[in-house]
């Protein structure tokens, strides 16, 4: 038997920008066509992107999605291109439809549709009831979409109408335990049927979530026959046999590194990227407080847009220590970002003044701290107005989930990178990058950069594709391997909020070691605060942890979007109610 040359499209394919994504997919057909694929896919919702949301109940979007379709189709020829999209016919589907010889040839529907953690499909689709299959080339291939996959009957009813390879579509999530699942459902399938499986996701941040990529080729006996980077936007190349239902994968680029760090990086890098780039803005700013968590988020910033796209201020006050004085301005030198220092003394004191006639017989406490942090947020956000940059957030996750953190101050911000990072997590990275030196940081594991590329401006008017897809990688003037990128005794210094003389944040808070393992108990684990105690922990320390975490559910109401990065990240995937008894 003859064997199928197959191109895998794994790009970015941003929600809403259904005419340049189309745009992109008649590129991409046509580049595989001259590579001499026979069969080209694309991701789950490749036009419409994913998750288009309520976008999904607008007659004209849907509208929209149809008509790129049909013109689509009309230009293929030479070459199979599986496509996805949503599918309007009295009912909506999530669908993937093949196209050839100028026309749609046959649409399979979703059938197991997600509705836990980021997925809503039910809200929008309803589930399509049979597996389809398609012949190209001698070929049976089964044609399945994201979650079906990880169910045992879509795969099963495929491979009994005679599919060989099952070509799996897909628009899933990156979460720091989500390759392993993956890799686990796939071999399970491939086991149960024989069938050889091509995995394709979607690549690129979407507010709150990130997708990875990562694409696989799984053998028929269940055999890895090879992984894509992370965060990396390619045409994958690979010669199916049918007869040995084996691949053979084809100058795939290579990780160089695939440690979880990295690949959390690079994740983190990639989500800014996107927003920034897909959002229409020029740049960002932040504060830069000469603590770990600002630093960290400078030096992401500056790997995700360059240096020339980012400001950072600093503004001190009679609690600013000179240890955050240099180690803020040692690094804005050394990352060569725009650098101001403002000093807000004066101006927090005009408010104390201004406040002290209401404030009469109370005497000082945290109101007066939260003022300061208060006054910062003031002077960020006129500067984010002025300039047009977009101001990042700088905290972590273990300061959201307990409250650490001020309303109106330093949550301010319309994006927040750190906002899935545990504390002790964003130590790890501080020292990754570190020792990472001058590699390609954040470009997908020290891999390409990434092809996809602007869609909107600031007012959101598409544009056309052009043929190189990707804003171009920024390229830090680090120096070399080992050489540091934050300050190491930024690094190494006890955390601080420097609101009052001699802080630190243990002073209202567990060590972070013993507070994240708490929360992360809490939280991603959903354990009880008996079940957490008989681990070893203090019952009085878990006590006042959980009854923080649940008393600021407000707070992270009100808190800027961040890139999804656990299992179980604030905002779209954990929902808890602000007003409950539940203790």
């Amino acid at each position: 038997m003859a064997m199928l040359r197959l191109a895998l499209a794994q790009f970015d394919f941003p929600v809403g920008a259904v005419a340049a994504n189309a745009a992109k997919v008649a590129a991409l057909i046509a580049r595989a066509r001259a590579g001499g694929a026979r069969l080209v896919a694309f991701p789950e919702l490749t036009l419409s992107g994913y998750p288009p949301e309520d976008l999904l109940l607008r007659p004209s979007f849907l509208a929209a999605c149809e008509h790129e379709l049909a013109t689509l189709a009309s230009t293929v020829d030479g070459i199979a291109a599986l496509v996805g999209h949503p599918h309007s016919e009295g009912e909506v589907y999530n669908a993937a439809s093949l196209l050839r010889d100028g026309r749609i040839e046959v649409t399979a529907h979703k059938q197991a549709l997600p509705n836990y953690g980021v997925f809503d499909d039910k809200r929008y689709f309803r589930p399509g009831h049979a597996s389809v299959t398609a012949v190209v080339a001698d070929v049976c291939v089964g044609l399945l979409i994201c979650e079906d996959v990880w169910r045992p009957e879509p795969a099963a009813q495929a491979a009994a109408a005679g599919a060989q390879l099952l070509l799996v579509i897909n628009a899933s999530p990156w979460d720091d335990a989500k390759q392993a699942e993956r890799e686990a459902v796939l071999l399970a399938r491939a086991r149960e049927t024989g069938c050889a499986i091509a995995y394709l996701n979607l690549v690129g941040g979407q507010d709150e979530v990130v997708y990875d990529g990562a694409a696989l080729l799984v053998n028929g006996d269940g055999a890895i026959a090879a992984r894509a980077p992370a965060f990396v936007d390619a045409l994958l190349w690979a010669e199916f046999d049918p007869a040995t239902r084996r691949f053979d994968a084809q100058d795939w680029p290579v990780a160089t590194d695939t440690t979880p760090t990295a690949t959390l990086y690079a994740a983190l890098v990639r989500g800014i990227r996107d927003y920034i780039h897909k959002n229409g803005f020029p740049g960002v700013l932040l504060g830069l407080s000469g603590g770990i968590d600002s630093a960290l988020t400078l030096a992401l910033a500056v790997d995700a847009l360059g240096a020339d796209r980012v400001t950072a201020v600093m503004m001190p006050t009679r609690y600013t220590s000179q240890l955050s004085l240099d180690g803020a301005r040692e690094q804005a030198e050394k990352l060569g970002v725009d650098y101001h220092v403002i000093d807000i003394e004066a101006t927090y004191q005009s408010f104390v003044s201004a406040l002290s006639p209401a404030f009469a017989g109370k005497g000082a406490d945290t109101t007066e701290e939260n003022l300061q942090s208060r006054t910062r947020g003031v002077m960020l956000m006129a500067l984010s107005n002025k300039h047009g940059r977009l101001l990042l957030a700088t905290g972590n996750k273990s300061e959201m989930a307990v409250g650490y953190a001020t309303l109106y101050g330093d949550m301010c911000g319309a994006y927040a990178p750190l906002k899935d990072v545990y504390k002790t997590v964003v130590y790890r990275l501080a020292r990754w990058r570190n020792e990472a030196g001058n590699g390609e940081r954040g470009t997908g594991n020290g891999q390409v950069a990434g092809e996809s590329g602007p869609i909107a401006s600031s007012g959101r008017q598409e544009h056309a594709v052009h043929d190189q897809f990707a804003p171009p990688v920024p390229r830090s003037p680090f120096p070399v391997p080992g050489s540091w990128i934050i300050p190491p005794a930024v690094i190494e210094r006890p955390p601080s909020a420097e609101l009052r003389d001699n802080q630190t944040d243990q002073d209202s808070l567990p060590a972070y070691d013993e507070l994240d393992a708490i929360l992360e108990r809490f939280i991603e684990a959903e354990q009880s605060q008996a079940e957490i105690t008989a681990q070893g922990f203090s019952a009085d320390t878990v006590r006042k942890v959980v009854r923080l975490v649940l008393l600021n559910e407000f707070k992270r109401r009100q808190s800027a979007p961040g890139p999804r990065v656990t299992t179980r990240a604030f905002g779209r995937e954990r929902r808890y109610p602000i007003t409950s008894g539940w203790r």
